[in-house]
């Protein structure tokens, strides 16, 4: 059974899509729990049975939010001040919660709905972590579970409730856009990130959560301990992507799993190759203006066409004859020949099909994507909020014409298709193991993972140290203390015996 951020974000499902219906190819069968008003198209996904979840909310609250958290980012904090764009999206995660708290309630309090599913016997559920309640659904039905996901908001979850080890030295904090090549001044930073997401911005409210799934499960527990009872952590990622750092059994990297083998270009490419512009199907409410700008770079490059694909809102209002629209097309179009770029907000798919890139990233793991495929050669940045149409040119002439981005994209490219098992055979591989074993999966668990967070920070023998060198000192202090005092009273005896 795959828990769908409790049916709330419809994105995630899309990038599961290829694993699950893998596991339905294998004889498995499937059940997605989804939010109602997310349509899916059930000729494209047949193999998969959807299950609604009952809500009481508005028909289309998954979507308005969804749009609100894109506006948020796009229009309102790019003109705020640092804290005020913190303070506006705390807030923004302070109205999720009163939403998925309901969510929640709407499925756990729902009898007959937990009967179903319960009678159904499922022997796992994979759920998207960064929304609350699918562990929980997973803990009361006594079902194992695995957690999959890119990564939360400062890898808190990761960090706190699957242990995974965060060196801060050298292993930037998710969303700084630092590589693991600091300076001093960048791990003061880093480390200040750290602390800001800890304390300052949350993704979660956690003393709420902890009492909601506490009362939900009749005895005392926390978000954390349920969050962390996860069997295997997949994560959308791989070290061709990642910088090199800590990591657990129990995480496994397996980004890429969605993408396919590259198409061939269409015929009217010409010699140049095609350039690609891509906005991904979130982005909706782009201005004519950043359009038009947009566009007006793309025109003046060499390349027969620009083809930009963008959500089905019809966004791109724009005149120049050598930029085609097109509502929707497979990153797969590209065919990794030596003319191919693209400009886009994501990253794996150009990765995967080696492929240079010019960054526009505009919110979420974007920038985090882009920061990790500059450190490593294959593209360069621009910011979406002060870019003009000669800064986008400028990046796009750079990566075209420098071969050094598309030899490092090509790089990157035999790294990821050298890897021994792909990612798709070894996600698979883990659930159905995990769903032929029942869990728990004991033997990629570290022992550690029991530990308190004392431990887990390696605080217990410094104290130990702080300790020992305390009562060193207090004990050299008293010993002192007293030989002065003796010295003090013989002297005194002395000064007696003179006098007498």
């Amino acid at each position: 059974m795959c828990c769908d951020g409790c049916g709330f974000y419809g994105k995630v499902l899309l990038n599961l899509k290829t694993n699950l219906e893998e596991l339905v190819q294998r004889g498995h069968e499937v059940t997605v729990l989804k939010f109602p008003s997310i349509i899916m198209d059930q000729h494209k996904h047949s193999a998969l049975h959807f299950e609604n979840i009952p809500v009481s909310q508005e028909k289309d609250i998954a979507e308005n939010y969804l749009n609100e958290l894109v506006n948020v980012a796009l229009n309102i904090i790019p003109n705020l001040s640092l804290w005020q764009g913190a303070k506006t999206l705390q807030d923004f995660f302070i109205q999720l919660t009163a939403v998925f708290e309901s969510l929640c309630r709407s499925t756990l309090y729902n009898q007959t709905f937990m009967n179903k599913l319960r009678d159904a016997k499922y022997d796992l559920m994979v759920i998207d972590p960064v929304i609350p309640c699918g562990e929980l659904v997973a803990e009361v039905l006594q079902v194992p579970f695995v957690n999959t996901l890119r990564f939360s908001m400062g890898s808190i979850p990761e960090k706190y409730c699957g242990h995974l080890p965060i060196p801060l030295s050298y292993v930037p904090v998710v969303m700084s856009e630092l590589s693991d090549q600091m300076t001093f001044p960048e791990r003061v930073k880093n480390v200040m990130l750290s602390l800001f997401f800890e304390f300052g911005l949350q993704q979660y409210d956690f003393a709420f959560w902890d009492q909601f799934y506490s009362e939900t499960l009749g005895r005392p527990n926390t978000f954390c301990e349920t969050i962390g009872k996860a069997e295997i952590w997949l994560i959308w990622t791989y070290w061709v992507f990642e910088f090199p750092r800590p990591y657990l059994p129990n995480f496994e990297f397996v980004g890429g799993l969605h993408c396919k083998p590259a198409k061939p270009l269409p015929k009217s490419s010409g010699e140049h190759g095609v350039v690609v512009f891509s906005l991904g199907s979130m982005v909706k409410n782009l201005t004519e203006d950043k359009a038009n700008l947009i566009a007006s770079a793309l025109a003046q490059i060499p390349q027969k066409d620009s083809i930009q694909f963008h959500h089905s809102s019809g966004i791109f209002s724009v005149s120049e004859e050598r930029v085609n629209s097109m509502e929707e097309m497979s990153h797969g179009i590209l065919k990794p020949k030596p003319s191919s770029r693209m400009v886009e907000r994501m990253g794996y798919e150009a990765i995967y099909h080696g492929i240079p890139m010019v960054g526009v990233p505009i919110f979420a793991d974007q920038p985090d994507n882009i920061a990790h495929t500059k450190a490593k050669g294959a593209a360069l940045k621009v910011n979406f909020n002060t870019m003009t149409s000669a800064d986008l040119l400028s990046a796009l002439r750079a990566v075209i014409n420098e071969p050094s981005y598309k030899e490092n994209a090509m790089r990157l490219l035999r790294i990821h298709h050298e890897q021994p098992v792909k990612p798709l055979d070894r996600a698979v591989l883990w659930i159905e193991l995990l769903c032929a074993t029942k869990g728990p999966s004991t033997f990629v668990w570290q022992p550690t993972t029991s530990a308190g967070p004392v431990s887990l920070a390696g605080c217990d023998w410094v104290l130990l140290v702080c300790v020992v060198t305390l009562a060193f000192i207090i004990t050299k202090c008293c010993l002192f203390t007293c030989r002065n005092y003796g010295s003090s009273e013989k002297k005194k005896q002395r000064n007696r015996k003179k006098k007498n």
